[in-house]
């Protein structure tokens, strides 16, 4: 009996502890990098997630067939428009944003594909422990398969897969993630973008944030 009452102890324990979907932290700071299987773009950039507002800022440089490009671009979905500016020449490019926001998280119909360290479990601070999830998603223009891995601990987004057919698998890493924001007026539109006009909408606005390298 005391076998039989040890054993149902150790499966409740067990199924405490299997991770759960989750949702990453509203506020967060970082840097990023994106590539695609078929090497036709890289990108490295900093981005400012507030998914309290909705707001996300994001500045990068890659490449892309071969060229380098710049871009740094400021999304306020509540207010359904897209900021590209150019401090350097004080210009802002104001367009509508038409996307919904969509939060990082794990949706809760991903399936788990397991749970392993990043690094090592030999000592205190050697490695750090994440899970694997999996799953897809209706977009307006078709399907798409993902591969999310987050911290256990936060759900601090670690790396994505993200598959189209039109764009093939796209891998973005996250890394010097900071919980909370490291300059919130960064997520305003600055000075010169005061006076921009509504461009029309030319059908290329972002449907998915993966969309929008």
């Amino acid at each position: 009996m005391r076998v039989f009452v040890l054993f149902v102890c150790l499966s409740v324990g067990c199924l405490a502890q299997r991770p759960q979907q989750c949702t990453s932290p509203p506020l967060m700071s970082g840097g990023l990098s994106v590539s695609t299987a078929n090497e036709k773009l890289t990108v490295y950039g900093k981005y400012m997630y507030d998914a309290l507002g909705q707001r996300i800022r994001l500045r990068e440089f890659g490449f892309y067939e071969n060229k380098t490009f710049h871009l740094d671009m400021l999304l306020l979905f509540k207010h359904g428009v897209l900021y590209k500016i150019n401090s350097k020449n004080q210009t802002c490019c104001k367009k509508q944003l038409s996307a919904d926001f969509h939060p990082l998280m794990i949706p809760e119909n991903a399936t788990l594909l397991g749970q392993v360290v990043l690094g090592s479990s030999s000592g205190p601070g050697q490695g750090v422990l994440v899970n694997t999830w999996a799953g897809e998603m209706q977009l307006k223009k078709g399907l798409a398969k993902y591969m999310s891995t987050v911290t256990e601990f936060g759900c601090v987004p670690v790396s994505n897969l993200f598959h189209t057919d039109r764009r093939g698998w796209m891998v973005t890493s996250f890394y010097n993630n900071v919980i909370g924001l490291t300059d919130p007026g960064q997520l305003l539109p600055p000075s010169f973008c005061k006076d921009a006009q509504m461009e029309k909408e030319d059908g290329g606005d972002p449907v998915t944030f993966y969309d929008l390298f």
